[in-house]
C-alpha cells in the first residue's frame, strides 16, 4: 500500500513539473520582437539584439523613466530595453543619456554626433477611420505635441464637403523625417490612440533595385553605367505577328 501511494505521488509531482514547464516554456516562445519599440539608437534590429548585454544601464539612464527591461512576460526578448508609446514616450533628450550609457554599443552611438533628427525609433501610423480630425472634429493634439511640428506631423487643410462650411484639418505624417518619439500617440484624446507608432519594418515597403528616382542624383547615379536605350528585334517581331502569337 505505501509503494503504491508513493508511485502515485511521484506520477503527480512529474505532472506538475511537466506542466510548470509547459507554461515556461510558452512564455518564451511569446517573446519576440513584434511591435515593441526599442530606445533611440536600436534600429538596426539584428545588430542591437546581438551587442544588447540586458544590463540595464540605458533604463536607469532615463530620466523619465521611458525604458523598461522585458520580463517573460513582455513581448519583447527577455532583459531587453523597450518602451510603450501610449504610456511614457520617447522625450528626445538631446544629449541621448541612454544611448551614451550603453558600454555595449547597442544603441548607436553615432546619433550622438548626428543628433536626434537622425533617429529611427518608430513611424506614426494615422487611422482616419477613429481620428475625430476626420470626422470635422477640430483636433491638433497630435500636432502641437509632435517635437519636429510642421516637418515630421503637418496638418493637411481639406473641404468639408458635408458641411459645406467648415474645413479638415488632417494629420499627415512624413515618414522619412519622423523619428517615432510616440509623443504624439500619448497626446492623442481617442480612448484607443488613432495616431500610433510602429516599427519602421511593420510599416515601410521597399520599392526594389529595379526603380531609379529620377530626381534623386545619388539613386540614379546607380544606372550611369547601364545602357539603358531601347534595343527592337526587327525579325523576333515580324515572327511574332506571323506566327499569329497574340
Amino acid at each position: 500500500m505505501k509503494n503504491r501511494r508513493e508511485f502515485f505521488a511521484s506520477v503527480f509531482k512529474t505532472l506538475c513539473l511537466c506542466t510548470g514547464a509547459g507554461v515556461f516554456v510558452s512564455f518564451i516562445l511569446k517573446a519576440d520582437d513584434s511591435y515593441v519599440l526599442r530606445p533611440p539608437g536600436a534600429e538596426d534590429k539584428e545588430r542591437f539584439l546581438s551587442r544588447c548585454i540586458r544590463c540595464g544601464l540605458c533604463v536607469k539612464a532615463c530620466p523619465y523613466d521611458t525604458l523598461k527591461l522585458a520580463s517573460l512576460f513582455d513581448s519583447a526578448k527577455n532583459g531587453t530595453p523597450y518602451f510603450k508609446a501610449r504610456e511614457i514616450p520617447c522625450y528626445l533628450c538631446e544629449d541621448m543619456p541612454c544611448i551614451k550609457e550603453c558600454p555595449s554599443d547597442a544603441l548607436d552611438k553615432r546619433h550622438l554626433e548626428q543628433g536626434i533628427e537622425s533617429l529611427k525609433m518608430g513611424i506614426a501610423i494615422v487611422d482616419s477611420a477613429s481620428c475625430v480630425a476626420h470626422w470635422g472634429i477640430q483636433c491638433d493634439a497630435c500636432y502641437r505635441a509632435c517635437p519636429l511640428i510642421d516637418r515630421a506631423l503637418k496638418l493637411d487643410l481639406k473641404r468639408n464637403q458635408r458641411s459645406a462650411k467648415h474645413a479638415f484639418l488632417l494629420p499627415s505624417v512624413d515618414h522619412e523625417v519622423c523619428v517615432g518619439c510616440g509623443l504624439c500617440e500619448l497626446a492623442c484624446i481617442t480612448q484607443k490612440p488613432a495616431i500610433r507608432v510602429l516599427p519602421r519594418e511593420y510599416v515601410l515597403g521597399k520599392a526594389g533595385s529595379y526603380y531609379v528616382k529620377g530626381w534623386d542624383k545619388k539613386d540614379e547615379a546607380r544606372i550611369k553605367d547601364l545602357d539603358t536605350s531601347k534595343h527592337f528585334d526587327a525579325k523576333k517581331i515580324t515572327d511574332y505577328l506571323n506566327d499569329e502569337e497574340l
